[in-house]
């Protein structure tokens, strides 16, 4: 049931008594502004549903909403920019305009809260001009002239989903009479200066030196494995409502003495690692980044990976957990940077190392964020797969008895319960968002259904509760994760082997070599050590055919092949040999030509 079409005005609300201010960007709005430029506006605008306190008048919700923009300079921006580049200056306006679309209903469909969503999905689809528009999209949701809900998208650039929530606490604290404290948080003003200062030129410098270590030498993908292919899958939405798994993660914590949020990072990351077969968990954090006070309440869009590495070579749940607030502060602090630089880094460095950088582990816990409320909750989801760039996409669903077995009626809510939702295009494999923990451990998670069938999927979040509720029992072997949690490593098969810290498949990079370089026969062996990599041998025939030349058109067809690392030494032969030994068969051809290929960037 959808019932009959709303009335539609439109309302336009005029504001004064900011302050007009202009300055350069931020880095983090430097960071989405590229990302507005190049992707399609559904998957980098954001939005956000806020319910409307019963009793509320409509001109009152919208008075509220004038304050909040003359509040917070970020609402008040814009971005004057030549056309062909990207704006490098942002304008803070003293006074000027919005506007509110009023949907008036006679009758709401039966789940309004997702009717809700879909309208502030909606409103995502159309690009925002940044020298031009508001920031934000806002239609109000009324019935028979009381609103219910407002629905909102807004531009990345000028907020996230920390700067959402704070917006709504802000709005509600208006509606409710309170007076709000004066603004203490960076406003992106600023946070711009600061970023300038010589300190934030270090930590940004810092961040680089972070990010480098770990392209160098972690995975290069943590799904490297039959199945994941392609840069963008089609994810199904899963939400997990559970007491059980909060009561247990409240009592993992009381045991270790540590925080509930680091707690359940660490089951987090154990059991991605379990899957994956990996020796580290290495993941996008994108919340994180607010953990200096200034930022924590910061309206603005702070949008820029932390990336977190967590060696899980320990033998329990215990001594993971003691390493890994150390390893996801070491990210946070290292969460300020020039997206620029950072990406011409990965290039130059993933060139040379003959892998691409796949951001297919996000982890986001806003379930301290402000405003945090179960109705209209927000979700983030990666729009690129690039570091540093983050998008996000709305959380909607009712809980469902999708796994009855699981369920039982519990006065603090579901004891475990999941709901499947809305489908959308990431550019991740795995994307979880943590928006409560007490009293429900309450998360919703895209995973890549080529890797996930359904039962998987739901069966990994049941393992992350079973795993708390182990570790709230006594300290938990990593050894013991398959019995313990249900969840089983997957099996590459016995082509499959690790190289240079990342699971390769030889036979698929001749496959993605051949192919490259348009047909050209290849072959690929492994190297007595780590250190030797892998070797390819071309047959090139008559063609001229290089190291360099062979290198580049493999790195050119990496994107949407995590199992394929380049080799590191090309050698070229004339002919492919007619043997059926193809490793000693190719070793005994005449050699043309041979090298590492990597010369393009030096």
């Amino acid at each position: 049931m959808t019932g009959p079409e709303p009335r539609s005005s439109t309302v336009t609300v005029r504001y004064a008594g900011g302050e007009e201010r202009r300055g350069p960007v931020t880095m983090g709005q430097a960071n989405m502004i590229r990302c507005m430029l190049r992707d399609e506006p559904e998957h980098i605008n954001i939005h956000a549903v806020w319910p409307v306190p019963a009793g509320t008048r409509t001109a009152s919700a919208i008075d509220a909403l004038r304050a909040l923009v003359v509040r917070h300079e970020a609402l008040r921006t814009t971005f004057p920019h030549p056309p062909g580049e990207a704006p490098r200056e942002q304008v803070v306006a003293a006074e000027g305009a919005f506007t509110v679309t009023v949907l008036d209903h006679t009758a709401l469909p039966r789940d309004a809260a997702r009717h809700a969503d879909a309208v502030a999905r909606g409103n995502r689809v159309e690009r925002f001009h940044l020298d031009r528009d508001f920031g934000l999209r806002i239609s109000l949701l009324a019935l028979d002239g009381r609103p219910l809900f407002v629905a909102l998208a807004a531009s990345h650039a000028v907020t996230d989903i920390s700067a959402l929530s704070v917006l709504e606490e802000d709005w509600r604290d208006l509606l409710a009479g309170r007076t709000l404290p004066a603004v203490t948080a960076f406003t992106p003003l600023d946070l711009a200066a600061e970023e300038a200062t010589p300190s934030g030129l270090r930590r940004s410098e810092a961040s680089l030196r972070h990010w480098e270590r770990i392209i160098r030498t972690g995975p290069q993908a943590m799904f490297a494995e039959p199945g994941a292919e392609g840069a963008e899958v089609e994810a199904e939405q899963l939400t997990l409502r559970s007491a059980r798994g909060a009561r247990a993660l409240a009592r993992v914590a009381e045991r270790t003495g540590g925080l509930p949020s680091t707690v359940l990072l660490t089951a987090w990351c154990a059991l991605v690692a379990h899957r994956t077969g990996q020796s580290s968990c290495v993941a996008a954090v994108p919340t994180s980044n607010r953990f200096l006070p200034r930022l924590a309440r910061s309206v603005n869009t702070v949008s820029q990976d932390a990336l977190l590495s967590l060696d899980v070579g320990v033998p329990s749940f215990d001594a993971l957990l003691s390493k890994a607030w150390g390893a996801a502060l070491n990210a946070y602090r290292h969460s300020q940077f020039d997206a620029v630089r950072l990406w011409d880094m990965i290039d130059a460095v993933t060139h040379e190392r003959g892998s691409r950088f796949t951001r297919d582990v996000v982890f986001n816990d806003v379930s301290t964020v402000p405003a945090a409320r179960p109705a209209g909750a927000k979700g983030e989801a990666g729009e690129t797969g690039k570091a540093g760039e983050t998008g996000k996409a709305g959380e909607t669903g009712e809980a469902a008895d999708t796994r009855p077995a699981e369920k039982a009626a519990d006065a603090d809510g579901p004891a475990l319960d999941l709901v499947r939702g809305p489908a959308q295009v990431l550019p991740t494999r795995v994307l979880t968002f943590v928006h409560e923990t007490a009293p429900l451990l309450r998360l919703g998670m895209w995973v890549d259904p080529a890797l996930f069938p359904p039962d998987e999927a739901e069966g990994f979040l049941t393992g992350l509760v079973r795993l708390l509720e182990a570790a709230a029992d006594g300290d938990v072997p990593l050894s013991a994760l398959t019995a313990v949690t249900g969840v089983r490593p997957v099996e590459r098969g016995a082509g499959w082997t690790r190289v240079d810290g990342s699971w390769v498949s030889p036979s698929e990079v001749a496959r993605a070599l051949s192919g490259a370089l348009g047909g050209v026969p290849a072959h690929v062996v492994e190297g007595a050590s780590d250190e030797e990599g892998l070797t390819a041998y071309l047959a090139g025939g008559d063609s001229p055919l290089t190291p360099e030349e062979a290198h580049t058109a493999l790195m050119d067809s990496l994107p949407g092949r995590p199992g394929v690392l380049a080799p590191r030494r090309y050698v070229i032969v004339r002919d492919a040999p007619a043997e059926t030994d193809p490793p000693g068969a190719w070793l005994r051809q005449p050699i043309l030509r041979e090298g590492a290929g990597r010369d393009r960037h030096r």
